[in-house]
């Protein structure tokens, strides 16, 4: 299984204090002397943490695939297709949202045209996407290849039960007795295991991600439909206490020990 290193919150540290450093593009090589299989980063509207010139550099220079996650926005769209990366993914977007919080909606209006946008200029298309035989067929029907499977309600689920989470003071607005939470928990894993199989038997690269952690991963990389995780907050709020190739190979062995 490919794990795919999100590096936005580099540049979200980076932006705390609009300053040079942390440096992302140091990040790629250390990425790279781990083994990570690709750079995963969001070119948001707003630039809360990623650039351009990010995206320019980390292409340039990378030694891997890059993915750059993206809205539906015509001027992203023409940046992006200028700076040709590996992979774009198709995410929805909010300015007043804190993190992406679900699938993309799949009849958006620009949609097909977007995709074909990309696909003209030879970058890889994936959607992100809720769990969903029915998503999956009208992903099939716009034409790619590649889609992730939104894990956001999974791993909200899981840091409910099985940390102190619903005790802080950002805690979620789920059910609070462990009964319910653990029969969510179990069909939201269902959910995304039967859509990752689903997804490969119709010829679709199944891939997976959002808030995925230390605890929580290897329950998805158990799934073995999947062929991709990419997985961003939990490694770099790792790497702050013990560096970032250790975070690094810590995520990786969660994963090898899963499959």
């Amino acid at each position: 299984m490919r794990l795919g290193l999100n590096i936005d919150h580099i540049a979200t540290l980076r932006e705390a204090r609009k300053i040079h450093e942390p440096d992302v593009l140091e990040a790629i090589f250390v990425a790279k002397n781990t083994g990570v299989d690709l750079i995963t980063l969001h070119l948001r509207e707003d630039r809360r943490h990623i650039h351009e010139d990010d995206v320019a550099s980390i292409i340039k220079h990378a030694p891997m695939p890059v993915n750059v996650e993206c809205a539906i926005d015509p001027e992203i769209t023409k940046i992006l297709c200028a700076y040709h990366p590996f992979k774009v993914t198709l995410v929805p977007e909010k300015r007043a949202e804190i993190t992406t919080e679900g699938g993309l909606n799949l009849e958006h209006p620009q949609l097909p045209q977007v995709i074909e946008t990309y696909l003209d200029h030879g970058i890889e298309v994936a959607l992100f996407i809720d769990p969903g035989l029915e998503n999956l067929e009208r992903a099939l029907e716009l034409g790619v290849r590649v889609v992730e499977l939104h894990t956001g309600q999974f791993s909200n689920l899981y840091n409910t039960l099985y940390s102190n989470f619903k005790r802080h003071k950002n805690r979620l607005d789920l059910p609070q007795d462990n009964t319910t939470l653990k029969r969510m928990l179990d069909q939201s894993l269902q959910e995304l295991e039967q859509s990752a199989l689903a997804g490969k038997k119709m010829g679709l690269e199944m891939c997976a991600g959002h808030g995925l952690n230390y605890f929580s991963a290897g329950l998805v990389a158990r799934i073995q439909s999947l062929q991709e995780l990419n997985i961003g907050h939990a490694i770099i709020a790792r790497a702050v206490m013990v560096g970032l190739a250790r975070a690094i190979t810590d995520m990786q062995e969660v994963i090898r020990r899963a499959r």
